[in-house]
């Protein structure tokens, strides 16, 4: 072999490894290399091993496979068993105690030291690793995902004890409020959104700023006095898609409720219904408008003594209040078109609940109530007894009418 030859073939050898060697593992490597001196022939191995930086042992043991031993799993870099073996087979006893960290309740374990904690993976390999388990962080994130473990939120599905007629009143309901559509009669949902504080305070969400500026609040939620809370109180027309919140400063009291249903009679319902002889009225059965307060039933029947309308009370079942029409059909989306904002004044609550739109056409209006309502204000058993009210025969507690005085019942 010529040196001119000799030095074209190192050229061509050299340029070959360079552009398959990224793509080639151990074995494929000497295999290759084998391949490159068995065509070569005659000083082959030197020529490959110069050109390659391969030791003649490797290539050599190269040959001794592609020659010898035939084809093999090429998947397979080592041999069956080799590299180094896993934490959780060396250590036996680590995924059991792993688990008993992380469910002590079902793992028969009630004194494990993470039960009062919060189970992150810092401190169950803290916890492993007091035990006697030599065991990092991240080897406990991934022995997690391989028991089926994954972070979980708490998820909300257990409403409590359900009432057993609690699916009939949600029909009766429904009849309700179908028939009175039907007959062009006004039906409201009401609810008292809970109270916020007024003042430059932090309001959960995000809205559009400049980069690194975001709005400053006070570092503490505690109440400023001279501004106080307000108590949103709603009513929602189900038929018109309508909406109407009283933001009282005072307490959410029944005297409150009628007179936030008394202002959208007032300003929006009796514009809409000229023509209304009855009016249904949804609530929930506990707070200032639930089926027990006194003074809800007789603020009530002032309010149909002044309207002259028939009123329908139908209250939603206990533990059921979250089905309110109000809640997700004009509450939540109040709460959106605020989030980030902080309520720095009672201007401003107004204008964020009036100015709060949706796709569907909801339409909300807005007003403040200054007037301060008393707690405590106990309605006598003569005027009780003095109400015209009439309970339907199914559920009246949750189910009844209360006609203006001196009209007759049905």
């Amino acid at each position: 072999m010529t040196r001119e030859l000799k030095e074209a073939l190192l050229v061509e050898i050299k340029q070959r490894y360079d552009l398959l060697s990224p793509y080639l593992s151990e074995r494929t490597r000497r295999i290759w290399a084998a391949a490159e001196a068995t065509v070569i022939g005659r000083g082959g191995i030197s020529l490959v091993c110069e050109a390659t930086g391969i030791s003649r042992v490797t290539l050599t043991r190269g040959q001794q496979e592609l020659h010898d031993h035939g084809p093999e799993d090429n998947t397979r870099i080592r041999q069956p068993g080799g590299g180094r073996k896993k934490l959780s087979e060396q250590d036996p006893r680590l995924l059991e105690d792993l688990d008993k960290l992380i469910d002590p309740y079902t793992r028969g374990d009630p004194q494990s030291p993470l039960r009062w904690t919060c189970k992150s993976t810092y401190k169950l390999s803290q916890a492993l690793q007091a035990q006697g388990h030599q065991v990092s962080q991240r080897t406990v994130y991934d022995l997690l995902q391989d028991l089926g473990y994954s972070l979980q939120a708490n998820r909300k599905t257990q409403e409590g004890r359900q009432h057993p007629d609690r699916d009939e009143q949600f029909q009766h309901i429904n009849q309700l409020v179908t028939q009175f559509q039907r007959d062009h009669q006004p039906v409201i949902s009401v609810d008292a959104k809970k109270k916020e504080n007024i003042g430059n305070f932090k309001n959960l969400g995000r809205e559009w700023e400049k980069k690194g500026q975001p709005r400053l609040v006070k570092l503490y939620d505690f109440p400023e006095p001279a501004k106080g809370k307000a108590c949103p109180y709603g009513v929602f027309d189900m038929s018109r898609n309508e909406g109407w919140v009283n933001v009282g400063i005072s307490h959410d009291t029944a005297e409150f409720a009628l007179e936030s249903i008394r202002r959208w009679w007032k300003r929006m319902g009796q514009e809409r219904y000229p023509r209304a002889t009855r009016l249904l009225i949804i609530a929930d059965s506990g707070g200032s408008n639930g089926y027990r307060p006194k003074l809800w039933k007789r603020e009530l029947q002032q309010f149909a003594n002044e309207t002259q309308l028939v009123i329908h009370m139908s209250h939603l079942p206990p533990g059921t209040s979250k089905w309110n029409k109000i809640e997700h059909q004009m509450f939540s989306f109040v709460s959106k078109n605020w989030r980030g904002r902080p309520l720095d004044s009672l201007a401003t609550i107004v204008n964020l609940i009036s100015n709060t739109t949706t796709t569907g056409g909801l339409h909300i209006e807005a007003d403040i109530d200054t007037h301060q309502y008393q707690k405590g204000i106990a309605v006598s058993d003569e005027e009780m007894d003095s109400l015209n009210i009439k309970t339907d025969t199914f559920h009246g507690k949750w189910n009844y009418k209360i006609f203006p005085q001196g009209t007759l019942t049905e």
